[in-house]
């Protein structure tokens, strides 16, 4: 009787142990959310509205809209392009965007009140995602799960590499640029030097499926599994573990010193917070109102989270 009454006891401490927090601030862009970067004091959000808006959440304003001009859709009519992939560094921002053709891509540039297309459909590029590695690079992440550097002022790939046959879903940098890890279909992960192309690592046997995203972070990387595990790997060691969800995770997110994760584990789109170490659950952030597809840490106590939907969300865990 007493042990049971102390299980008890130890599963009610755990249970009110888990904080419980609603967002601190809603913000409303112009279309559905499909890419979100933070960059010091404000927030690049891609819309299915053909834009990129700039949010200051300190202001709590939006201080610019860049906008793309309409493409042709397949039955001929004029609409407005998803801009799925968006980053910025010194002032010039990138939009990444549908072209209206045939799958390609249209990628462009944005710096000093002047748009410029780097990538148009002609130059028949499939690209899922965009990031800059310095001011005059970008890595180019391909359906076809190929990673490339292009150069901006040549408008031409430094290298292409093919990582594996699985179908392309993620990639996302280090801290410092210098590496990046790309996820896809297969739940294996590999991990490039950006300068090269050349596979640094291959990470496996933690998901057996589709990693949807993944983060990085202090040599830590964190993937978001449709098998329902939320996989945890440290590069160097090349080791990896998860935490089980309930549901498909969507998306994760660690942060800054790595010993937060964040995973959306059940299908109501509530975020857990975990101690990476010990992989405790610590916190859930409820209120999420469709499929999750982005978390970013701004701080250890400060993040933002956008979905399938309008709205992106900030919160605090303390």
């Amino acid at each position: 009787m007493k042990k049971v009454f102390l299980a008890f006891f130890l599963s009610l401490t755990w249970l009110y142990s888990i904080s419980v927090h609603s967002p601190v601030l809603e913000i409303v862009a112009n279309g559905t959310v499909k890419d979100m970067v933070l960059r010091d004091k404000t927030l690049l959000i891609g819309t299915d509205s053909g834009s990129l808006q700039i949010y200051d959440y300190e202001a709590k304003v939006f201080t610019t809209t860049i906008s793309l001009p309409p493409v042709k859709d397949f039955v001929g009519d004029m609409i407005a392009p998803r801009v799925f992939s968006v980053d910025e560094i010194q002032g010039r921002y990138l939009l990444l965007s549908d072209s209206g053709k045939g799958g390609y891509s249209n990628l462009w540039m944005h710096e000093n009140n002047v748009t410029t297309q780097l990538v148009s459909a002609d130059d028949k590029k499939p690209v899922i995602k965009v990031r800059f590695i310095n001011k005059d690079q970008v890595l180019l992440g391909y359906l076809s799960n190929e990673a490339a550097l292009f150069d901006i002022r040549s408008k031409k790939e430094i290298y292409r590499v093919q990582l594996s046959e699985s179908k392309y879903s993620d990639f996302t940098l280090n801290e410092e640029k210098s590496q990046a890890v790309f996820a896809c279909e297969s739940g294996v992960l590999n991990v490039i030097d950006t300068k090269s192309g050349e596979v640094l690592k291959v990470l496996k046997s933690v998901n057996v499926d589709n990693v949807y995203k993944v983060d990085f972070k202090q040599g830590i990387i964190s993937g978001a599994g449709q098998d329902r595990r939320g996989a945890l790997y440290d590069v160097l060691m090349g080791s990896g573990e998860y935490i089980e969800g309930s549901f498909l995770i969507y998306a994760t997110g660690l942060s800054p010193s790595a010993k937060k994760v964040a995973f959306a584990m059940d299908e109501q789109n509530n975020i857990s917070i975990y101690n990476r170490a010990t992989k405790t659950k610590i916190a859930e952030l409820k209120g999420q109102k469709s499929t999750l597809n982005t978390i970013l840490f701004k701080d250890e106590n400060t993040l933002f989270s956008s979905s399938d939907d309008e709205t992106v969300m900030m919160w605090k865990l303390k």
